[in-house]
Protein backbone atom coordinates (compact mmCIF):
# COMPACT_ATOMS: atom_id res chain seq x y z
CA UNK A 1 0.00 0.00 0.00
CA UNK A 2 1.03 3.65 -0.36
CA UNK A 3 1.03 5.61 2.87
CA UNK A 4 -0.64 9.01 2.76
CA UNK A 5 0.27 11.78 5.18
CA UNK A 6 -2.16 13.28 7.64
CA UNK A 7 -1.20 16.61 9.17
CA UNK A 8 -1.65 16.91 12.93
CA UNK A 9 -0.03 19.90 14.69
CA UNK A 10 0.10 21.16 18.22
CA UNK A 11 -1.11 24.73 18.11
CA UNK A 12 1.34 26.35 20.55
CA UNK A 13 4.06 28.55 19.02
CA UNK A 14 7.58 28.22 20.35
CA UNK A 15 11.24 28.36 19.44
CA UNK A 16 13.65 25.59 18.59
CA UNK A 17 17.38 25.56 18.18
CA UNK A 18 18.36 28.51 16.12
CA UNK A 19 21.11 29.83 13.89
CA UNK A 20 24.59 28.55 13.40
CA UNK A 21 28.05 29.77 12.56
CA UNK A 22 29.74 29.76 9.18
CA UNK A 23 33.03 28.41 7.92
CA UNK A 24 36.11 30.07 6.51
CA UNK A 25 39.30 28.89 4.90
CA UNK A 26 41.23 29.22 8.15
CA UNK A 27 42.94 25.99 9.22
CA UNK A 28 41.51 24.23 12.25
CA UNK A 29 43.45 23.64 15.41
CA UNK A 30 42.87 20.62 17.59
CA UNK A 31 39.31 20.39 18.95
CA UNK A 32 38.83 22.23 22.20
CA UNK A 33 37.69 19.82 24.90
CA UNK A 34 34.88 21.01 27.12
CA UNK A 35 35.17 20.90 30.88
CA UNK A 36 34.65 17.44 32.37
CA UNK A 37 31.03 16.81 33.16
CA UNK A 38 29.89 15.85 36.60
CA UNK A 39 29.59 12.06 36.99
CA UNK A 40 26.17 10.76 36.05
CA UNK A 41 24.17 8.31 38.06
CA UNK A 42 24.64 5.10 36.07
CA UNK A 43 22.35 2.95 38.20
CA UNK A 44 19.23 1.65 36.42
CA UNK A 45 16.18 3.90 36.59
CA UNK A 46 12.59 2.71 36.41
CA UNK A 47 10.25 5.17 34.72
CA UNK A 48 6.54 5.21 34.02
CA UNK A 49 5.31 5.20 30.42
CA UNK A 50 1.88 4.71 28.93
CA UNK A 51 0.79 1.19 29.78
CA UNK A 52 3.59 0.22 32.13
CA UNK A 53 7.16 0.81 33.23
CA UNK A 54 10.56 0.75 31.56
CA UNK A 55 14.05 0.34 32.95
CA UNK A 56 16.76 2.71 31.70
CA UNK A 57 20.26 1.24 31.89
CA UNK A 58 23.50 3.10 31.13
CA UNK A 59 25.49 0.78 28.89
CA UNK A 60 28.48 3.04 28.29
CA UNK A 61 29.51 6.58 29.21
CA UNK A 62 32.43 8.92 28.63
CA UNK A 63 31.57 9.67 24.99
CA UNK A 64 32.20 13.18 23.66
CA UNK A 65 28.96 14.50 22.15
CA UNK A 66 28.02 11.25 20.36
CA UNK A 67 25.81 11.64 17.30
CA UNK A 68 25.12 8.27 15.69
CA UNK A 69 25.26 4.57 16.47
CA UNK A 70 25.06 1.32 14.52
CA UNK A 71 24.99 -2.31 15.63
CA UNK A 72 27.73 -4.59 14.30
CA UNK A 73 26.18 -7.54 16.14
CA UNK A 74 24.25 -8.19 19.34
CA UNK A 75 27.29 -7.33 21.48
CA UNK A 76 29.10 -4.70 19.41
CA UNK A 77 28.12 -1.08 18.74
CA UNK A 78 29.82 1.64 16.70
CA UNK A 79 29.36 5.24 17.87
CA UNK A 80 30.40 8.51 16.22
CA UNK A 81 31.73 11.41 18.31
CA UNK A 82 31.75 15.08 17.37
CA UNK A 83 35.53 15.27 17.84
CA UNK A 84 35.99 12.97 14.83
CA UNK A 85 36.37 9.62 16.57
CA UNK A 86 34.54 6.44 15.61
CA UNK A 87 34.33 4.40 18.83
CA UNK A 88 33.48 0.77 19.48
CA UNK A 89 31.63 -0.75 22.44
CA UNK A 90 31.98 -4.50 23.01
CA UNK A 91 29.96 -6.31 25.64
CA UNK A 92 29.18 -3.00 27.28
CA UNK A 93 32.81 -1.84 27.44
CA UNK A 94 33.94 1.27 25.54
CA UNK A 95 37.32 0.62 23.93
CA UNK A 96 39.83 3.34 24.92
CA UNK A 97 41.06 3.95 21.37
CA UNK A 98 38.97 4.93 18.33
CA UNK A 99 38.58 2.41 15.52
CA UNK A 100 39.03 5.33 13.10
CA UNK A 101 39.30 9.13 13.16
CA UNK A 102 37.81 11.41 10.53
CA UNK A 103 40.01 13.96 8.74
CA UNK A 104 39.73 17.37 10.38
CA UNK A 105 38.02 20.08 8.31
CA UNK A 106 39.23 23.67 8.31
CA UNK A 107 36.72 25.93 10.03
CA UNK A 108 36.32 29.35 11.53
CA UNK A 109 34.41 30.53 14.54
CA UNK A 110 34.82 30.04 18.26
CA UNK A 111 34.81 26.54 19.67
CA UNK A 112 32.01 25.84 22.14
CA UNK A 113 32.57 27.43 25.53
CA UNK A 114 33.62 25.03 28.22
CA UNK A 115 30.73 22.97 29.45
CA UNK A 116 28.38 23.99 26.64
CA UNK A 117 26.89 22.08 23.74
CA UNK A 118 28.15 22.13 20.15
CA UNK A 119 25.80 23.62 17.59
CA UNK A 120 24.07 21.78 14.79
CA UNK A 121 25.80 19.72 12.13
CA UNK A 122 28.92 21.12 10.60
CA UNK A 123 29.72 24.52 12.05
CA UNK A 124 31.84 24.05 15.14
CA UNK A 125 35.59 23.60 15.37
CA UNK A 126 35.23 20.19 17.02
CA UNK A 127 32.68 18.86 14.54
CA UNK A 128 34.28 16.34 12.21
CA UNK A 129 32.24 13.13 12.27
CA UNK A 130 28.51 12.87 11.79
CA UNK A 131 26.88 9.48 11.24
CA UNK A 132 27.62 5.80 10.67
CA UNK A 133 25.76 3.02 8.84
CA UNK A 134 26.47 -0.61 8.02
CA UNK A 135 26.02 -2.13 4.58
CA UNK A 136 22.91 -4.36 4.37
CA UNK A 137 25.27 -7.26 3.59
CA UNK A 138 27.72 -6.35 6.35
CA UNK A 139 27.96 -9.95 7.57
CA UNK A 140 29.54 -10.84 4.23
CA UNK A 141 31.43 -7.68 3.19
CA UNK A 142 32.17 -5.91 6.55
CA UNK A 143 31.57 -2.47 4.98
CA UNK A 144 30.95 0.52 7.26
CA UNK A 145 29.86 3.96 5.96
CA UNK A 146 30.55 7.31 7.64
CA UNK A 147 29.82 10.96 6.85
CA UNK A 148 31.87 14.01 7.81
CA UNK A 149 32.50 17.66 6.86
CA UNK A 150 35.18 18.21 4.24
CA UNK A 151 36.96 21.21 2.73
CA UNK A 152 37.92 20.86 -0.88
CA UNK A 153 39.35 23.20 -3.47
CA UNK A 154 35.99 24.88 -4.06
CA UNK A 155 34.85 25.18 -0.46
CA UNK A 156 33.17 23.31 2.35
CA UNK A 157 30.91 20.28 1.98
CA UNK A 158 29.91 16.82 3.17
CA UNK A 159 31.79 13.62 2.34
CA UNK A 160 30.71 9.98 2.56
CA UNK A 161 33.34 7.29 2.93
CA UNK A 162 33.37 3.55 3.46
CA UNK A 163 35.86 1.15 4.95
CA UNK A 164 36.26 -2.43 6.11
CA UNK A 165 35.82 -3.21 9.80
CA UNK A 166 38.52 -5.65 10.84
CA UNK A 167 38.39 -6.38 14.53
CA UNK A 168 38.70 -3.03 16.28
CA UNK A 169 39.96 -1.11 13.23
CA UNK A 170 38.22 0.51 10.28
CA UNK A 171 40.68 0.16 7.43
CA UNK A 172 40.94 0.87 3.71
CA UNK A 173 38.68 3.92 4.16
CA UNK A 174 37.93 5.66 0.88
CA UNK A 175 35.60 8.50 0.02
CA UNK A 176 32.86 7.33 -2.33
CA UNK A 177 30.88 10.56 -2.64
CA UNK A 178 31.48 14.26 -1.99
CA UNK A 179 28.59 16.71 -2.23
CA UNK A 180 29.15 19.87 -4.24
CA UNK A 181 30.95 22.54 -2.22
CA UNK A 182 30.27 26.16 -1.28
CA UNK A 183 32.57 28.72 0.27
CA UNK A 184 30.59 28.93 3.48
CA UNK A 185 29.33 26.13 5.68
CA UNK A 186 26.37 25.92 8.03
CA UNK A 187 24.01 23.02 8.66
CA UNK A 188 25.24 19.95 6.82
CA UNK A 189 23.16 17.14 8.43
CA UNK A 190 24.85 14.07 6.95
CA UNK A 191 22.68 11.13 7.99
CA UNK A 192 23.61 8.02 6.00
CA UNK A 193 21.12 5.17 5.92
CA UNK A 194 20.38 2.16 3.72
CA UNK A 195 16.84 1.64 2.52
CA UNK A 196 15.16 -1.69 1.89
CA UNK A 197 16.15 -1.32 -1.77
CA UNK A 198 19.81 -1.32 -0.56
CA UNK A 199 20.23 2.23 -1.81
CA UNK A 200 22.25 4.61 0.36
CA UNK A 201 20.29 7.70 1.36
CA UNK A 202 22.24 10.79 2.43
CA UNK A 203 20.76 13.96 3.93
CA UNK A 204 22.41 17.32 3.20
CA UNK A 205 21.36 20.43 5.11
CA UNK A 206 20.60 23.82 3.60
CA UNK A 207 23.60 25.63 5.23
CA UNK A 208 21.08 27.86 7.05
CA UNK A 209 22.96 30.01 9.54
CA UNK A 210 23.67 33.37 11.07
CA UNK A 211 27.04 34.16 9.55
CA UNK A 212 30.16 35.45 11.20
CA UNK A 213 29.17 39.13 10.96
CA UNK A 214 25.88 38.50 12.76
CA UNK A 215 23.67 38.80 9.68
CA UNK A 216 21.19 36.20 8.51
CA UNK A 217 22.62 34.88 5.24
CA UNK A 218 19.94 33.07 3.24
CA UNK A 219 21.80 32.94 -0.08
CA UNK A 220 22.51 29.23 0.27
CA UNK A 221 19.20 28.11 1.74
CA UNK A 222 17.47 29.50 -1.36
CA UNK A 223 19.37 26.84 -3.33
CA UNK A 224 17.30 24.14 -1.61
CA UNK A 225 14.78 24.50 -4.43
CA UNK A 226 17.31 24.36 -7.29
CA UNK A 227 18.28 21.06 -8.90
CA UNK A 228 21.82 22.10 -9.85
CA UNK A 229 23.25 21.58 -6.33
CA UNK A 230 23.08 19.31 -3.27
CA UNK A 231 22.07 22.00 -0.74
CA UNK A 232 18.89 21.14 1.21
CA UNK A 233 18.43 17.79 -0.49
CA UNK A 234 18.08 14.11 0.23
CA UNK A 235 20.40 12.14 -2.03
CA UNK A 236 20.14 8.53 -3.20
CA UNK A 237 23.27 6.58 -4.14
CA UNK A 238 24.40 3.07 -4.88
CA UNK A 239 26.55 1.41 -2.23
CA UNK A 240 29.71 2.42 -4.12
CA UNK A 241 28.69 6.08 -4.38
CA UNK A 242 27.57 5.95 -8.01
CA UNK A 243 24.13 7.11 -9.15
CA UNK A 244 21.14 4.75 -9.49
CA UNK A 245 19.75 5.04 -13.03
CA UNK A 246 16.17 5.28 -11.70
CA UNK A 247 16.78 8.42 -9.62
CA UNK A 248 14.12 11.05 -10.49
CA UNK A 249 16.41 13.65 -12.09
CA UNK A 250 18.80 11.42 -13.99
CA UNK A 251 19.17 12.79 -17.52
CA UNK A 252 17.48 16.11 -16.70
CA UNK A 253 19.51 19.05 -18.01
CA UNK A 254 21.09 21.13 -15.26
CA UNK A 255 20.12 18.71 -12.47
CA UNK A 256 22.36 16.79 -10.11
CA UNK A 257 21.55 13.10 -10.74
CA UNK A 258 22.08 12.11 -7.09
CA UNK A 259 19.17 14.31 -5.90
CA UNK A 260 16.15 12.33 -4.67
CA UNK A 261 14.05 15.03 -2.92
CA UNK A 262 14.35 18.83 -2.60
CA UNK A 263 13.30 21.65 -0.29
CA UNK A 264 14.76 20.49 3.03
CA UNK A 265 16.26 22.42 5.92
CA UNK A 266 18.21 20.35 8.47
CA UNK A 267 17.61 16.59 8.53
CA UNK A 268 19.08 14.19 11.07
CA UNK A 269 16.93 11.07 10.88
CA UNK A 270 15.71 8.68 8.22
CA UNK A 271 14.21 5.18 8.40
CA UNK A 272 12.17 2.79 6.23
CA UNK A 273 8.62 1.75 7.00
CA UNK A 274 8.84 -1.94 7.99
CA UNK A 275 6.10 -3.05 5.59
CA UNK A 276 6.18 -0.74 2.58
CA UNK A 277 9.85 0.21 2.64
CA UNK A 278 8.93 3.89 2.10
CA UNK A 279 11.56 6.18 3.59
CA UNK A 280 10.43 8.35 6.51
CA UNK A 281 12.46 11.40 7.41
CA UNK A 282 12.62 14.07 10.15
CA UNK A 283 13.34 17.72 9.43
CA UNK A 284 13.91 20.75 11.64
CA UNK A 285 11.91 23.91 11.15
CA UNK A 286 13.49 27.31 11.91
CA UNK A 287 11.27 28.34 14.87
CA UNK A 288 8.86 25.46 15.40
CA UNK A 289 7.41 23.37 12.61
CA UNK A 290 9.67 20.32 13.01
CA UNK A 291 8.16 17.54 10.95
CA UNK A 292 8.15 13.95 9.74
CA UNK A 293 8.04 13.50 5.96
CA UNK A 294 7.42 10.51 3.73
CA UNK A 295 10.04 10.81 1.01
CA UNK A 296 8.77 10.54 -2.55
CA UNK A 297 11.08 10.54 -5.55
CA UNK A 298 11.35 14.04 -7.02
CA UNK A 299 9.07 15.66 -4.42
CA UNK A 300 9.47 19.20 -3.05
CA UNK A 301 9.10 19.64 0.74
CA UNK A 302 8.85 23.42 0.67
CA UNK A 303 11.89 24.93 2.36
CA UNK A 304 12.67 27.80 2.53
CA UNK A 305 9.42 29.36 1.29
CA UNK A 306 6.82 27.06 2.84
CA UNK A 307 6.60 25.46 6.28
CA UNK A 308 4.73 25.00 9.54
CA UNK A 309 6.80 27.24 11.82
CA UNK A 310 8.20 30.76 11.59
CA UNK A 311 11.33 32.17 9.98
CA UNK A 312 14.45 33.06 11.97
CA UNK A 313 13.20 36.65 12.32
CA UNK A 314 9.84 35.31 13.63
CA UNK A 315 7.99 36.28 10.45
CA UNK A 316 5.41 33.75 9.21
CA UNK A 317 6.40 31.22 6.57
CA UNK A 318 4.42 30.61 3.41
CA UNK A 319 1.58 28.11 3.57
CA UNK A 320 2.71 24.46 3.62
CA UNK A 321 -0.43 23.65 1.61
CA UNK A 322 0.79 25.45 -1.49
CA UNK A 323 0.43 23.58 -4.79
CA UNK A 324 3.34 21.27 -5.51
CA UNK A 325 4.55 21.13 -1.90
CA UNK A 326 4.54 17.70 -0.26
CA UNK A 327 2.69 17.88 3.09
CA UNK A 328 4.19 16.60 6.33
CA UNK A 329 2.95 13.47 8.04
CA UNK A 330 3.51 14.90 11.54
CA UNK A 331 4.42 18.34 12.88
CA UNK A 332 5.72 19.57 16.25
CA UNK A 333 4.82 23.06 17.45
CA UNK A 334 6.73 23.80 19.68
CA UNK A 335 9.68 22.17 17.98
CA UNK A 336 11.56 19.26 19.52
CA UNK A 337 14.74 19.44 17.37
CA UNK A 338 14.21 15.88 16.08
CA UNK A 339 17.20 13.59 15.73
CA UNK A 340 17.17 9.84 15.07
CA UNK A 341 14.02 7.87 14.31
CA UNK A 342 12.89 4.29 13.85
CA UNK A 343 9.84 2.11 13.50
CA UNK A 344 9.86 -0.38 16.34
CA UNK A 345 9.54 -3.96 15.05
CA UNK A 346 10.71 -6.04 18.01
CA UNK A 347 8.86 -8.24 20.50
CA UNK A 348 10.25 -6.93 23.80
CA UNK A 349 7.79 -4.02 23.81
CA UNK A 350 4.73 -5.62 22.20
CA UNK A 351 2.50 -2.57 22.84
CA UNK A 352 4.97 -0.45 20.86
CA UNK A 353 5.17 -2.64 17.77
CA UNK A 354 4.78 -0.54 14.63
CA UNK A 355 5.15 2.72 16.57
CA UNK A 356 7.39 5.51 15.32
CA UNK A 357 10.11 6.64 17.74
CA UNK A 358 11.74 10.06 17.32
CA UNK A 359 14.56 11.41 19.45
CA UNK A 360 14.31 14.98 20.71
CA UNK A 361 17.27 17.23 21.51
CA UNK A 362 15.45 20.21 23.02
CA UNK A 363 11.80 21.31 23.09
CA UNK A 364 10.91 24.94 22.58
CA UNK A 365 14.51 26.06 23.18
CA UNK A 366 14.23 25.13 26.86
CA UNK A 367 17.39 23.42 28.09
CA UNK A 368 16.66 20.04 29.60
CA UNK A 369 13.27 19.78 27.88
CA UNK A 370 13.94 16.71 25.74
CA UNK A 371 12.99 13.07 25.43
CA UNK A 372 11.67 10.48 23.00
CA UNK A 373 8.46 10.87 21.01
CA UNK A 374 6.38 7.72 20.47
CA UNK A 375 3.69 8.01 17.81
CA UNK A 376 0.92 5.45 17.26
CA UNK A 377 -0.77 5.05 13.88
CA UNK A 378 -3.85 3.18 12.69
CA UNK A 379 -3.91 0.98 9.59
CA UNK A 380 -4.45 4.08 7.40
CA UNK A 381 -1.27 5.63 8.77
CA UNK A 382 -3.21 8.30 10.62
CA UNK A 383 -1.88 9.36 14.00
CA UNK A 384 -4.00 8.19 16.93
CA UNK A 385 -1.75 8.82 19.95
CA UNK A 386 1.48 10.55 20.86
CA UNK A 387 3.60 10.18 23.99
CA UNK A 388 6.74 11.98 25.13
CA UNK A 389 8.83 9.96 27.57
CA UNK A 390 12.28 10.06 29.22
CA UNK A 391 11.83 13.76 30.00
CA UNK A 392 12.97 12.94 33.55
CA UNK A 393 16.49 12.34 32.27
CA UNK A 394 16.83 15.95 31.04
CA UNK A 395 19.34 14.86 28.41
CA UNK A 396 19.61 15.62 24.70
CA UNK A 397 18.57 12.47 22.81
CA UNK A 398 20.65 12.38 19.63
CA UNK A 399 19.94 8.93 18.19
CA UNK A 400 17.37 6.15 18.63
CA UNK A 401 18.05 2.62 17.41
CA UNK A 402 16.60 -0.86 17.83
CA UNK A 403 19.11 -3.51 18.84
CA UNK A 404 19.29 -7.10 17.58
CA UNK A 405 17.85 -8.10 20.97
CA UNK A 406 14.65 -6.13 20.33
CA UNK A 407 15.49 -3.51 22.96
CA UNK A 408 15.78 0.22 22.27
CA UNK A 409 19.10 2.04 22.48
CA UNK A 410 19.64 5.79 22.75
CA UNK A 411 22.54 8.23 22.52
CA UNK A 412 22.65 11.26 24.80
CA UNK A 413 24.57 14.13 23.23
CA UNK A 414 26.49 15.48 26.19
CA UNK A 415 30.12 16.23 27.06
CA UNK A 416 29.93 12.95 28.98
CA UNK A 417 27.61 11.26 26.51
CA UNK A 418 26.07 7.88 27.13
CA UNK A 419 24.54 4.88 25.41
CA UNK A 420 21.28 3.99 27.15
CA UNK A 421 19.32 0.76 26.85
CA UNK A 422 15.57 0.62 27.46
CA UNK A 423 14.09 -2.60 28.85
CA UNK A 424 10.54 -3.49 29.82
CA UNK A 425 9.87 -4.06 33.49
CA UNK A 426 8.22 -7.45 33.37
Amino acid sequence: MTLKPSFIAWAVPALILGPTLCYSQQARSQPAQAAPAAPRDTSPQVLDVQGGKIRVITMASGLFHPWGLAFVDANTILVTERNGALRIIKNGVLAPQPVWTAPAPAVQGPAPAQGTQPGQGGQQANDSLHFVALHPDFAQNHLVYVSYPKRGEKGFTLAVARGFLKGDTLGDVQEIFVADAWETGGNLAGRVFFGKDKSLYVTVGDRDRICCNGTDDNSLRMKSQALDNDVGKTLRLRDDGTIPPDNPFVGKAGARPEVYTVGHRDQFGIAPHPTTGQMFHVELGPYGGDKVNILKAGADYGWPDHGYGRNNDSSPMGSPNAPGIEPALLVWIPGITPSGLLFYTGDRFPAWKGNLMVGGVVRGRINGASGVERVVFNDKMWETRRETFLTELKQRIRDVRQGPDGLIYLLTEEVNGTVLRLEPVE
